[in-house]
């Protein structure tokens, strides 16, 4: 079968790689499509730690089962929950298998779905009713949605998020839909404006604009209740500590690729809850998944491109060469 295969950083191509073997447990997939994400793009550049080469990337994954069960029966189609979890860690034994000291996500330290079939434990399947283009983003969505999870989002809260690409615009749709207000924060206008499609209320250029100045005026000078953080620079981890209010709760997403250096006695000064957030659970899965079947994201604007499995790695070297120029790539199996 069919594979694109980061062969090395900046060498990806189409190979014939081994059907995978269904075992006890396992259900037989036919991969659909897949997303690209922020790590699909550092794997390519050589840039994520976590990556062997050669790999077989992919974990925004939407799928058919072709050899199931009782309850997934064939023709089914699935959001796939691409994370490992032991059991026995410290994490899965307090109920957190999404932290799971263990984790193997596909694409990433395991091979992945950019390839015609997969296999996947039957209880990291979510059957829903969602176009092949829906279910690849409930994964990157779920990311958000976690977090905002992590940081307690109530509907009096007003909700500082930094960065609006794919795992920012899942924490913009959360942060709105538990009725918070939502100010979001990028460099890039028309990320911005895709932001606002999702919910959010206030939209600040940080480039153009005045971050603190800007957010104290929309937050009548208290800073925002939580600050979550999705784009992963030391800029945007020490202005999400500088920025949030008093008492305020800040939110990690994304991983600073530089050590980060901090005026530590705003943690204290502040008393602030500081938050990692990683992957997702299984209530987020099924909470974005409900809310694409309402329609409540904007799915077609979120998408910039769907290219053949052939064309992926032309795409993936487009991507790295010109970051600003799409916001989500979408490979096609068909």
């Amino acid at each position: 079968m069919r594979a694109l295969v980061l062969q090395q950083p900046g060498q990806a191509s189409v190979e014939s790689v081994p059907e995978p073997a269904v075992t006890n447990g396992t259900i037989l997939l036919r991969v659909q499509m897949v997303g690209l994400c922020g790590s699909d793009l550092n794997s390519f550049r050589g840039l994520n730690p976590l990556v062997s080469f050669p790999r077989i990337p992919g974990h925004e994954v939407s799928a058919s089962v072709v050899k199931g069960n009782s309850v997934l029966l064939p023709g089914t189609n699935v959001a796939v929950n691409p994370y490992t979890s032991c059991g026995q860690c410290t994490s899965c034994r307090r109920g957190r298998p999404n932290a799971c000291r263990f984790n193997q996500t596909l694409g990433v330290q395991r091979d992945g779905a950019l390839t015609e079939f997969i296999v996947m434990p039957s209880d990291k399947l979510y059957p829903a009713k969602l176009t092949p283009k829906e279910l690849c983003l409930v994964e990157p969505l779920t990311v958000g949605f976690h977090a905002v999870a992590r940081g307690r989002v109530a509907a009096d809260d007003t909700v500082a998020i930094f960065g609006c690409g794919g795992v920012g615009l899942g924490a913009v749709t959360a942060s709105n839909a538990r009725g918070a207000r939502t100010i979001c924060i990028d460099v890039d206008d028309e990320k911005l404006q895709l932001a606002r499609a999702a919910g959010g209320v206030h939209t600040i250029n940080s480039l153009k604009q005045s971050l603190h100045d800007d957010l104290r005026e929309v937050t009548d000078g208290r800073g925002p209740d939580v600050a979550i953080e999705a784009v992963g620079t030391p800029a945007t981890f020490r202005a999400a500590v500088e920025e949030v209010a008093f008492a305020g709760r800040v939110v990690y997403i994304g991983y600073a690729k530089e050590l980060v250096s901090y005026e530590s006695r705003l943690f204290v000064q502040k008393e602030l809850d500081v938050l990692g957030s990683r992957n997702a659970l299984p209530e987020d899965f099924q909470a974005v998944i409900k809310l694409l079947q309402a329609g409540r994201f904007p799915v077609n604007e979120a998408v910039s491109r769907i290219v053949r499995l052939e064309e992926g790695p032309d795409a993936l070297r487009s991507w790295s060469e010109s970051p600003s120029r799409f916001n989500k790539i979408l490979i096609t199996m068909d």
